[in-house]
């Protein structure tokens, strides 16, 4: 069912919640997706939560997918994060429990920004475990101008149809198998007035990264909250990952020594949408370890 919240600016925040059959059994899971994705990028794993008996809630960040854009611009992490504590809250509100936050790439840091920096003011654990999907404080920067080279190369003109929107994917992607069915790449994209398909997020959030020139004090922001974690983390990472390698994998453990690493073999910084069946699995055995502490 569609579900919609109210961030901190009056934003709309539209998800999906996707209930278990019969009784919930296990966690509220709350999943955020990377930047330039929508909440649909993560309808298997919902399914495969809510088949184990969890209840899941897929989430458009601000300036995608069916969520406001920002007629400020405001695109900042911390911006990003504001919104994941506003929902956080409304979660527990309504569920009387602290969910789990799945966060991959913008999501994560936004996650990272929120749990450590609600911990570091004495707030508590507002989670009850966090899995970061292929992100950690510290990245490669040339996998990170690879994918903004990627996003900002159709941003603005778009695809005459959504076959030409596959060959574009299938370009950059060609280590995934091209779709033959693409009734799911169409809720990753919008159509204009002009008849042509461009992404669903707003161009002003690529912007607000590729001008962004406070990366060493996003690092030192990330890196300082990690610190504070203390509730049970795991780091799901793409072997092949453009972004997280085994050096940034071993500066995330000694920031957060007690997290889990999980290595998933042939995928890339798009674990999920790679590996989905081996992600799902490893997510699944993460959360059913939880023993409901905060």
């Amino acid at each position: 069912m569609e579900i919609s919240y109210t961030g901190p600016e009056g934003n709309v925040l539209v998800g999906t919640r996707f209930d278990p059959e019969g009784d919930l059994t296990g966690e509220v899971v709350l999943l955020l997706h990377g930047g330039g994705q929508t909440r649909h990028s993560w309808a298997a794993t919902a399914k495969a939560l809510a088949q184990k008996g969890h209840r899941a809630i897929t989430l458009d960040l601000r300036g995608h997918g069916d969520s406001d854009w920002s007629g400020q611009g405001n695109y900042l992490f911390e911006d990003f994060a504001d919104d994941v504590k506003v929902v956080v809250g409304e979660i527990l509100a309504k569920f009387g429990s602290h969910p789990v936050v799945i966060g991959a790439s913008l999501g994560g840091m936004a996650s990272m920004i929120f749990a450590g920096e609600a911990m570091g003011k004495g707030e508590g654990s507002l989670l009850s475990g966090l899995i970061l999907v292929d992100i950690t404080p510290t990245v490669k920067m040339d996998g990170v101008e690879k994918i903004l080279g990627f996003m900002g190369s159709h941003a603005k003109d778009g695809f005459a149809t959504l076959e030409e929107a596959a060959d574009a994917i299938a370009t950059y992607l060609p280590h995934r198998p091209r779709p033959k069915d693409l009734s799911g790449l169409a809720k990753n994209l919008r159509l204009g007035e002009d008849g042509r398909y461009r992404w669903h997020w707003d161009p002003a959030f690529l912007e607000s990264r590729q001008k962004m020139d406070r990366r060493d004090v996003i690092q030192e922001q990330l890196s300082g909250a990690v610190k504070n974690l203390k509730m049970p983390v795991m780091l799901v990472r793409g072997r092949d990952s453009e972004l997280v390698g085994e050096k940034e994998v071993a500066e995330f453990l000694a920031l957060v020594p007690h997290a889990q690493i999980a290595d998933v073999s042939g995928a890339r910084h798009m674990v999920a949408g790679d590996k989905n069946d081996i992600f799902a699995n490893a997510v699944l055995g993460f959360i059913d370890e939880l023993d409901g502490e905060v």
